[in-house]
């Protein structure tokens, strides 16, 4: 019997919490593939009620939010360069930008919930609104786990004394999750404002 070879010293392992990270983001994409399913099965079968509803729609401001949520990937990427250097202040900044210009974006879509919702579209008004509401509204959870996400990296950093190669794990994976959702919002945003 033959034993196995040993791997040289200088092979290392794949990261555990990246892979697991991508893992569960690939779940995450099932979750939005099956949302994506209802909306365009809904708006097959109630073509008129589309027609109407997405006139209530303010294509200009959710374009501008949309370009507050893009952007915000940027700076998260520029704090993990950062995060990977091991220079904790540049990325505390850029991800602390981030975080705002996130932020921002949630509050954008609350705001225009109210208009929504003011004008009568609501959640059970029509299959718009369910379609619109579900789909959105799921997606600004994942950003608010988001932005949980980068207050843990940052709170981490001040706690810590000195930053570890486990903290900059965290910052890349955090921006693994935050470039996914991205993502995901430009494929909402493109089916529900623009495909019209």
């Amino acid at each position: 019997m033959t034993t196995p070879a040993r791997m040289p010293a200088s092979v290392s392992r794949p990261n555990m919490v990246a892979i697991g990270t991508v893992v569960w983001l690939a779940s995450e994409l099932m979750f939005f593939a099956a949302l994506f399913a209802m909306y365009f099965t809904l708006r097959s079968v109630n073509p008129e009620v589309w027609k109407a509803d997405t006139q209530l729609l303010n294509i200009p401001f959710a374009a501008a939010n949309t370009t507050i949520l893009v952007l915000s990937s940027v700076t998260a990427q520029l704090g993990v360069f950062a995060a990977e250097r091991g220079d904790v202040k540049r990325m505390r900044r850029w991800f602390v930008i981030t975080f705002f210009m996130g932020a921002f974006f949630v509050a954008g879509q609350v705001y225009e919930y109210a208009l929504l919702v003011s004008e009568g579209l609501t959640l059970r008004s029509s299959a718009f609104g369910s379609a619109f509401f579900i789909t959105t509204g799921f997606h600004a959870l994942h950003v608010t786990g988001g932005l949980i996400a980068f207050l843990f990296v940052l709170g981490r950093s001040y706690v810590s004394p000195r930053f570890t190669h486990g903290m900059a794990t965290s910052a890349v994976v955090t921006s693994y999750y935050w470039h996914f959702v991205d993502v995901v919002w430009v494929g909402l945003f493109t089916a529900i404002y623009l495909v019209q």
